[in-house]
């Protein structure tokens, strides 16, 4: 198992998913709801290619594979868990916008 190339590709992902939920929380600030739909669905795709990746270094741990962990996956770790929690905070603030005044 490649836990480099994993670990970059955990922050490739993460840092898009970021990244497009940032473009969806800006769509939304100027009233393009549609739009920060669509980046928001990608974000939420592209976090998943990050979970996948992760999933395979969990799953090898499981199998009895001796994983070494180093600074980079413990990084990459920390990219998916801030990126995972932006999202989500993203996805409220938009449908939060998306409700008109005094009907919360």
């Amino acid at each position: 198992m490649d836990l480099e190339k994993i670990s970059l590709n955990i922050i490739l992902h993460g840092g898009n998913a970021r990244a497009k939920a940032f473009e969806a929380l800006e769509a939304c600030k100027k009233g393009d709801y549609e739009r920060a739909d669509r980046f928001l669905r990608i974000a939420k795709e592209e976090i998943t290619k990050a979970h996948v990746a992760q999933t395979k270094v969990l799953n090898a741990e499981a199998q009895g594979k001796n994983v070494r962990l180093n600074l980079l996956f413990i990084h990459s770790l920390d990219i998916l868990m801030i990126a995972t929690s932006e999202i989500d905070l993203v996805e409220c603030i938009i449908e939060l916008h998306k409700t008109p005044q005094g009907t919360q």
